[in-house]
Order: C-alpha cells, then structure tokens, then sequence
C-alpha cells in the first residue's frame, strides 16, 4: 500500500457550511505504513471565483481570489509508522459571497493540505469543500413589501385590415420571497378586438450573468404556469401563484464576475405581448407589518410539499364599471390549463420535515430549513439540512420542457422600464 495509507480532511463538528467572518478548524489525519520523511505539512484555506464561456470548462478565462491563507503544521521531521493527527484553524474574511455552482463558473471554497518530501521523492495532497452562505435579508432591499406591477397596451392588425387593442397589466403582491413561499400574481387582459388571443404564460425566470470579457447570459425557466386565452371583446382576470423553489439567492454579494437575477414574465402568445416583474430570492423573508394593507388575492393554506397543491384561484368579481373594462365588454375569469409545478401522474412524495418547513404565512422560516442552494437548478438543487454534507433534495419540481442555458448573444429579458416604455393608458 506504501508509506501513505491515509491522507484526510475532517472539519470540527463535520460543520461543512459557514457563514462570513466565522471560524473553520478541523484536523488533518495521516497514517503512515513506513516511516515518511517530510521537510514540511501545510494547510491552506482558499476562496475564488472562476468563469469561462465555455460549458463545464475547468480552464477559467477570468479569475478572483476573496483569501489565500497558508499554515504550516508540521516542519521537517520523520512520521513513523501509525497514525498522526494535525489541528488547524483559520478565520473567514467577513466580506465573501455565497458559494455558487453554474454551467460557466463557480465561487468555490476548499482546505487544501500538502505533505512537502524530499527531493525526487513524490509530494502527498489531499482537499476538502466547505460552503459560504452570505444570507441575504430581504428586509434590507428598499421597498421590498410593495406590490409589483407592470402594464403594456398594444395595437395590433387582424385579417389584414381590422385593428384590435389589446391591454395586459400584472401585479405581483411582494417584490422579495425565500424558498418555499408564494408568489402571488394578479393579471388583467383587456382585449378590444374581435379576435381571440392565444394563451396567457406567467414564468418564473432566472439569469445569470458570467462576466468574462464577452459576457455570457444563462437564462432559465424556472416554473410557469399555463392559462386560457381571452375571448373577443371580453375583459378577464386570471390569479394564479408560483411556488418558489430552492433556487440561490439574487445578486450574490461580493462577487463582481457573476450577478444573478430573477424575472415574472407574463406573455401572451398571439398578439405577442410580454410585461415583466424583477424580484429578488433571498433567505431571511419579508417581515410583514400587521398594520401594512394585504394585497388583494387568495391566500389559501399550503401542506408542506409541492404535490397536491391547486394553486389556481376563485374567481373574483370585477368591477363593470372599471376603465377599460367598461362599455360593454364582458368579464371573466380565465382557468389555468397547466402548472409546471404539478404532475398528476405522480403519487405524493413524502419531505423530510424540513424541506418545506416554512409556510407561507409565517413570519419566518424554521431553524430547521433549507436555506443553502449552490446549483442555478440545471440538475437537482442542493441545499443544506443542519450540518451535513448539502444533498439533492428530494422535491418532485417538474421542469418546463423547454428548460434549457442559452449562451451569448441571448438577449436577457428586458428591464420593468422597458416592458412599460409602451403602454398607452394605465389601469
């Protein structure tokens, strides 16, 4: 087996998440079957950040260091035979972003040790990952417990000479939500015309930007859900809500070569139309005032798991005096005809306890849950469960078929400026 039989890694406490400006010690155990000559044994501890353009391309174009701090355990000497243990410790900068797996880069945290030998005799290494959770509160982002909304008019032409206008406005009730709540969206179509519209998309979108120096757009569907088109000449609301997943936290602050944002879009498919909502994923929630207005809405009671859940609403009368919805024009509640976040041809999956523990009207998660994601959700998302190695987790999200990384030059979806440059009238 040779002189080295066991060159390892251990964190105190097998604690492998932390959070800045905290401590990580450890030990490194080494056994030896024969004597081993060493001029020195070294720990480093290591924070970076790597991009490419390239998919899954461990050759980084571009590169930044957050700490690099080396500690020598051992100098010169003779292990014999046996076992040996090393202690070490280091203390993490209080300004590091979250740890983050992508496609194009990683923001990646490891403790490395080296068994430095004598000339012409072969040097022993050996590494370990540990992860950083920055949690980002929500409360600390401006205006973060108002609704959002965006609204677009537009005029289009059928059957070559006729012309239609058609309004689309959506609102969602928060701007900021953690893994596991609701996003609640409220939207409005007014279709002045005598023609039908295609279906009505809502998405939950992700991009992540890799700032290399032709910067890459990794854009993802996160969920969406699917409703029925409007009829000629009729005013119809529809109100659905989108479950967030585990999903990473917005922005990652810290990290000046990878930004990540997130984006409701609702379209429509004929007349082409989109208006688009910036929110932010966070880890500690929106802590609600009692005093503050609650948006109007459903605001049923949700089980702890994905499955089963019927996010769609009851109808909800309209005003018929309302503006554009005013002069004749009937009202109607549009139904869902699907939701990415259902499939009925799976049998309810049983969580952990702590995989959803949070529901939706809570103030705050549970100690308990999840709140660590380092995958953009391009396989299973990762997260952590107390202080164990961060593992799949075991929610049964069913992803849009057309789920997919789109490269450069894709186009990023546009700003909430952008979506409202064209609207004529406001609701």
């Amino acid at each position: 087996m040779g002189k080295l039989q066991e060159f390892d890694i251990t964190f105190t406490n097998n604690k492998v998440v932390y959070g800045p400006g905290e401590s990580i010690s450890g030990t490194v155990r080494i056994r030896t079957g024969s004597s081993l000559p060493y001029k020195a044994i070294k720990v480093n501890c290591q924070g970076s950040c790597g991009i490419s353009s390239k998919v899954n391309d461990s050759s980084w174009s571009v590169e930044e260091q957050y700490f690099n701090s080396t500690l020598s355990v051992a100098d010169k000497g003779i292990l014999p035979p046996g076992e040996h243990s090393f202690p070490f410790q280091f203390l993490l900068p209080v300004a590091v972003p979250t740890s983050f797996e992508g496609p194009f880069g990683k923001i990646i945290y490891r403790v490395k040790s080296a068994i430095d030998t004598p000339r012409f005799s072969k040097d022993y290494k050996s590494q370990r990952l540990f992860y950083i959770l920055n949690m980002l509160n929500l409360n600390e982002v401006p205006d973060i417990e108002n609704p959002s909304f965006a609204v677009t008019t537009k005029k289009f032409t059928y059957l070559l000479v006729k012309t239609g206008t058609l309004m689309l406005k959506t609102c969602s009730d928060m701007k900021g939500y953690v893994p596991s709540q609701v996003i609640k969206l409220a939207t409005e179509i007014h279709n002045k015309s005598g023609k039908d519209t295609g279906y009505v998309l809502a998405s939950l979108v992700q991009k992540v930007t890799y700032r290399t120096k032709r910067p890459v757009f990794d854009l993802r569907t996160i969920a969406e859900v699917e409703g029925a088109g409007v009829k000629a000449g009729k005013h119809a609301e529809w109100r659905e809500q989108i479950i967030v997943p585990p999903l990473p936290q917005s922005a990652l602050a810290g990290c000046s070569l990878i930004d990540i944002e997130y984006f409701i879009q609702v379209s429509l498919k004929s007349p082409e139309t989109v208006v688009t909502l910036p929110i932010f994923i966070g880890n500690i929630p929106v802590n609600l005032s009692p005093s503050m207005p609650v948006p109007p809405g459903p605001d049923p009671t949700l089980p702890p798991g994905l499955p089963g859940v019927t996010p769609s609403a009851p109808p909800v009368e309209v005003d018929p005096e309302d503006e554009l919805g005013a002069g004749g024009f009937a009202n109607e509640e549009l139904p869902t005809k699907s939701h990415s976040q259902q499939d009925p041809s799976v049998p309810p999956v049983t969580m952990s306890p702590s995989a959803f523990s949070h529901a939706p009207g809570q103030r705050r998660p549970d100690a308990s849950a999840p709140l660590f994601c380092l995958s953009t959700g391009a396989t299973i998302p990762f997260f952590m469960e107390g202080n164990v190695t961060p593992i799949p987790t075991s929610c049964s999200l069913i992803l849009p078929p057309e789920y997919s990384s789109c490269d450069y030059p894709q186009e990023p979806p546009p700003t909430y400026e952008e979506s409202c440059s064209s609207f004529d009238s406001r609701q």
